[in-house]
């Protein structure tokens, strides 16, 4: 039985195509484990507030030192690194807006990202604390580009989650989907690619 954590990010609702291609990895995975819990997330609907200094601040105090002050500013991101601390397997669904995924994922990062929580400096150099993790990454990209653009995306997210320990990752694409003569047919090839890699 495992934990799964889906981190949804699109605004787009039923019709969110990373959405989708979560679900379907979900769905892979709930058929060779349907004990599996799985937790959402729904960061569109239930946004985390920007990082602020205060929020910054609080997330960093032992728990048993901070006041009722303290408690209510860190509360976003408590609740975030109780869920990815507990979680086993982590999915996210990446849409892509204005060249880059959503803030409100950033934001979701910015509250997991916490020395002595996620990441440690105590011998000198920086050490991943989320260990035996497995993370998919979800792409979902209206048009089609060449520009190296969806692999800076990529490269970002997972050094980010690799510099807090998770390292196991596996990555779908489906591009063209603002393309009425591409739509169906790469989201067809990225939901078999799904199947196929998690049978």
């Amino acid at each position: 039985m495992a934990n799964i954590l889906n981190i949804q990010t699109s605004i787009s609702g039923e019709n969110s195509v990373s959405n989708k291609l979560s679900q379907t990895v979900i769905n892979q995975l709930l058929d060779k484990d349907p004990n599996s819990k799985v937790l959402v997330r729904d960061l569109a609907l239930n946004p985390i507030p920007h990082l602020e200094i205060h929020h910054f601040s609080a997330s960093r105090i032992p728990d048993e030192e901070k006041n009722e002050e303290q408690k209510k500013a860190s509360q976003y991101s408590d609740e975030a690194l109780k869920e990815i601390q507990e979680a086993d397997i982590i999915v996210i669904g990446v849409p892509f807006y204005n060249f880059t995924f959503p803030s409100t994922l950033k934001s979701w990062i910015d509250s997991i990202a916490v020395a002595g929580k996620t990441f440690s400096y105590a011998d000198g150099t920086p050490k991943g604390l989320l260990q035996n993790k497995k993370l998919y990454l979800n792409f979902a990209i209206g048009g089609v580009y060449e520009n190296g653009l969806i692999e800076n995306m990529e490269h970002y997210l997972k050094t980010l989650f690799g510099f807090i320990g998770i390292t196991d990752v596996e990555v779908f694409k489906s591009q063209g989907m603002m393309v009425p003569q591409l739509k169906d047919e790469n989201f067809s090839k990225t939901v078999a690619e799904i199947e196929t890699v998690l049978a």
